[in-house]
């Protein structure tokens, strides 16, 4: 398959590649003001996007945000009421699905019950006319890239949950679309497989080199598999950035709570970076993020921010808190410690499990203290 288009990559690539970064790079789609409606409701809002070539992007948001209205715009599946879709400079608009070079893995896999593996990959190849030789090298080559040799006779009800998400993907990639759109595509498989699959699937993307979109509601699987995230609400884009911008520095209250655990703590912008009158005491922040003086705002803290310890007699008088352990959720890895405040605002503190053995160092009903640093928290404006 690296013969249909780039080069593959070093793993390291992926880690320093950032095109939209380039002032002078030239995005390979590019999605212009679109808006889709549907009677009243508004799907797609006047949304604007640049995406990269060999970009493995993800639309993230909450049921009906409009992400799977736009992937079926791109894939021509939907008409934009409004606004063009570019794809290498070219308006996609007046192109029927099955002349674009783009390809849609659905959510269903949507196999045909009555082929074989073979069969189900071959399908839209043979809709090309393209030779026998042609279809079969081919099938072999992406049945090797997908983990699957020796599975080409097989009927799709002989093969498990995540054998069948790889035909479904190998079928889409075999006409060798310059862009692959995945409708969420591990929804079906369990936990540990869909964990499994989420790092082969951004293998495959690297040495490829196709332009994967995805949709998913899928915070965690967002974050692993994107080099960019575009987050969703009502029908437009609220912030696009890298995983770990969207997560350490979310430009609102909304992007804060939507993605991971957070702690919001509300109050009023004093001088030098100091917050007044928040449930947790007084705040103090390494950047105010432009707030004024007397502007009301929010920090979000993560829980794994926060150092939880049993409550000393005396404490810092910014960034230090006291309350009772209320709850405590065990996650194998770490422990999720919900503390009340002496405010009555309850806090939430994670604390990493590094020592073996089931005795937490607090208990339910422990008085503890909080303490976080400066950098840790977030100030949000909006």
């Amino acid at each position: 398959m690296a013969s249909a288009g780039m080069e593959p990559q070093a793993s390291g690539t992926r880690r320093n590649f950032a095109p939209w970064a380039d002032a002078n790079a030239r995005p390979l789609l590019r999605i212009e003001d679109v808006s889709r409606r549907f009677g009243p409701i508004v799907a797609v809002d006047t949304l604007s996007l640049d995406i990269y070539e060999r970009e493995f992007f993800a639309l993230l948001g909450p049921s009906g945000c409009g992400k799977t209205t736009l992937l079926r715009m791109l894939a021509g599946f939907e008409a934009p009421d409004e606004g063009r879709i570019l794809l290498g400079g070219e308006d996609i608009a007046p192109v029927p699905p099955h002349r674009r070079p783009v390809n849609m893995m659905f959510q269903s896999y949507a196999l045909f019950p009555h082929l074989s593996v073979e069969g189900n990959i071959a399908f839209g190849l043979r809709q090309e006319n393209l030779s026998k030789e042609e279809i079969a090298a081919r099938v072999a080559e992406i049945l090797t890239l997908v983990k699957l040799d020796g599975f080409g006779p097989r009927r799709p009800d002989q093969l498990s949950g995540g054998q069948r998400q790889r035909v479904a993907l190998a079928r889409s990639l075999v006409k060798r679309p310059r862009v692959l759109l995945l409708d969420e595509p591990l929804a079906a498989l369990d936990k540990k497989l869909r964990a499994e699959t989420q790092f082969e699937l951004m293998e495959l993307q690297r040495k490829l080199g196709t332009t994967f979109i995805v949709v998913t509601h899928d915070q965690e699987e967002a974050m692993i598999l994107a080099h960019r995230i575009g987050v969703m609400d009502h029908g437009r884009l609220v912030q696009v950035a890298p995983p770990a911008e969207i997560y350490e520095r979310p430009n609102s209250r909304w992007v804060a709570d939507f993605i991971g655990d957070v702690n919001l703590l509300e109050g009023r912008m004093s001088d030098a970076g100091v917050i007044e009158n928040t449930p947790a005491g007084r705040l103090r922040v390494a950047d105010a993020a432009g707030a004024k003086f007397g502007d009301t705002v929010s920090v979000a803290l993560r829980p794994e921010k926060i150092h939880l310890a049993p409550a000393a007699s005396a404490g810092a008088p910014d960034n230090n808190a006291t309350g009772t352990v209320w709850d405590i959720g065990y996650l194998g890895d770490m422990s999720i410690y919900k503390v009340k405040l002496d405010s009555g605002f309850v806090m939430k503190a994670a604390v990493a499990n590094v020592a073996r053995g089931t005795n937490p160092p607090v208990s339910l009903g422990d008085k503890v203290s909080l303490t976080w640093a400066r950098e840790s928290g977030v100030v949000l404006t909006k």
